[in-house]
């Protein structure tokens, strides 16, 4: 495995997708930073999380909001969603999507406020995070109808080879969480190594999917590192091209300030 000890002064990265929380955030940052990880994409699943995202977005300099309802509540519609989306410190719509695994909500509703969602993006030029999890059909199928927004990103991605190829083609970004270091993800990990590193993103999903050798704890921004680490290993490039094309990846694709 790729060293990461020791690397916060010549490398950056950017945790593409994370869930912060009021009373930990300002101490999950100083911790991140030491390692080298300083700025954060604050995701919203609610209505509730997305204003809470962007109160902490407001907050901390560092951090960026998304607004967005997640397939498990999407039973709930996305009403008081869209006047979110103006603020300065929101750089993307979502997470939205389809799960089947869970079907905490039904499946008709998900289809609909994720079509819903996707319209969002186009209307307010945002970029669009999907979460999708055994439906991989159906979500190529609703972004083929809807259109795809420029500026795409498939987060915590599952899929295998086929998948990442059928999200590639459709001009996305793909994002690998902690899951990549698990010893049951060869399809995860074969789809890191055939994404383009100009469309390589990588993410902690923190507080979930901790990546080895932390699995089961809970997860936090600063394992980015070790996320991007293996995710060198697999591409077999460095460490520093991994940090460097995905910080540069993530800012294009939320058009971040410098």
């Amino acid at each position: 495995m790729t060293e990461v000890t020791g690397m916060a002064e010549t490398v950056r990265w950017i945790d593409n997708h994370c869930h912060l929380d009021d009373d930990s955030a300002a101490d999950v940052i100083a911790v991140a930073a030491e390692a080298g990880v300083v700025r954060f994409i604050d995701v919203g699943c609610d209505v509730a999380g997305s204003k809470a995202s962007i109160a902490r977005a407001e907050k901390f300099d560092c951090v960026f909001a998304t607004v967005g309802v997640h397939p498990h509540e999407a039973k709930d519609g996305i009403a008081g969603i869209e006047e979110l989306l103006e603020h300065e410190r929101v750089v993307a719509v979502g997470e939205c999507g389809l799960d089947y695994y869970y079907d905490h909500s039904p499946r008709d509703q998900q289809r609909q406020v994720f079509a819903e969602q996707i319209g969002l993006a186009h209307k307010h030029d945002l970029a669009l995070v999907i979460h999708t999890r055994d439906a991989w059909d159906e979500t190529f199928e609703i972004l083929d109808r809807e259109g795809v927004p420029d500026r795409t990103v498939f987060h915590c991605f599952t899929g295998g080879a086929d998948e990442a190829e059928a999200g590639l083609a459709r001009g996305a970004m793909l994002s690998f969480s902690g899951i990549v270091t698990f010893k049951s993800a060869d399809d995860v990990r074969a789809a890191a190594a055939l994404c383009p590193l100009d469309r390589l993103l990588v993410e902690t999903d923190s507080p979930y999917l901790a990546p080895v050798p932390h699995r089961g704890k809970p997860n936090q921004p600063a394992n980015v590192a070790l996320v991007g680490a293996h995710v060198a290993d697999v591409k077999d490039v460095s460490l520093h091209q991994v940090a460097a094309d995905t910080w540069d990846n993530a800012h294009r694709l939320y058009r971040l300030p410098a």
